[in-house]
């Protein structure tokens, strides 16, 4: 289980060492920003702050970029920025589903150019409500297995409280949870006096479509690369499964 498919996993990568790290840098940016506006500069209060630190931790943004975020954020020369979280529902080629998160300081000009991307590629903006209700909006947490004393009773506190998944990944313990019960799962791992390594919130698709069609594949490649590239999508989730996988 992932927070979204496996090919939007290779292509976030991908996209990762392609890209010019200031655009990186750009997008996490307008997350802290966001999140400071909405909950505050303190990231063990404000969860989408911490989120968005630690996205900034994983592209290996320097601390001191991260603090000057921050800073920028919470004073004055914010003020009057109307920047806002949006999330767009894509219809791609055969009945591909596509979610894409971004902040933005003009939904309208954002909406346009993702028009103009889309129609290259035989897709199109859906009706909200259409594409999200095949993904479910899941939290993810990963603990380093060597921080829990006793992962046997852990693992079954943590199932008795709800939790949807455990996997473990190499050194890591994977939570997967609703949504809905973030501040629980939270409050229960404190609880234990352990360290949690990351947090999130994603969007996962309840069954995955397999692309065959070589020329399809080749349209969904070129799409999700030109959404990753544009500079107010921050995620981008699928319900995409290529037929190699």
């Amino acid at each position: 289980m992932s927070g979204h498919s496996k090919w939007a996993q290779i292509k976030h990568k991908k996209g990762l060492e392609d890209k010019k790290r200031g655009q990186i840098f750009s997008k996490i940016i307008r997350l802290i920003t966001v999140a400071v506006k909405e909950k505050g500069p303190n990231p063990e209060a404000n969860p989408s702050l911490k989120m968005a630190i630690e996205k900034a931790k994983s592209v290996n943004m320097p601390a001191e970029n991260i603090e000057r975020a921050i800073k920028k954020a919470s004073g004055e020369e914010t003020k009057g920025q109307a920047l806002e979280n949006i999330i767009l529902e894509i219809y791609g080629p055969e009945g591909t589903a596509i979610l894409t998160e971004g902040v933005t300081d003009n939904k309208k000009r954002m909406i346009s150019e993702i028009k103009h991307i889309l129609s290259q590629y035989d897709a199109k903006l859906a009706e909200e409500g259409s594409v999200k209700w095949l993904f479910d909006r899941i939290g993810i947490i990963k603990i380093l297995k060597e921080k829990i004393k006793d992962i046997p009773d852990f693992e079954l506190k943590i199932i008795d409280n709800g939790a949807t998944d455990i996997k473990t990944e190499n050194d890591t313990l994977i939570i997967y949870f609703k949504a809905e019960d973030f501040e629980k799962f939270k409050k229960l791992i404190a609880d234990y006096q352990i360290e949690i390594d990351s947090l999130s919130l994603e969007w996962l698709p309840k069954n995955e479509i397999s692309l065959t069609n070589p020329e399809n594949i080749k349209k969904i490649e070129n799409l999700l690369e030109a959404l990753n590239n544009h500079n107010d999508i921050t995620e981008i989730y699928s319900n995409i499964k290529m037929a190699n996988e």
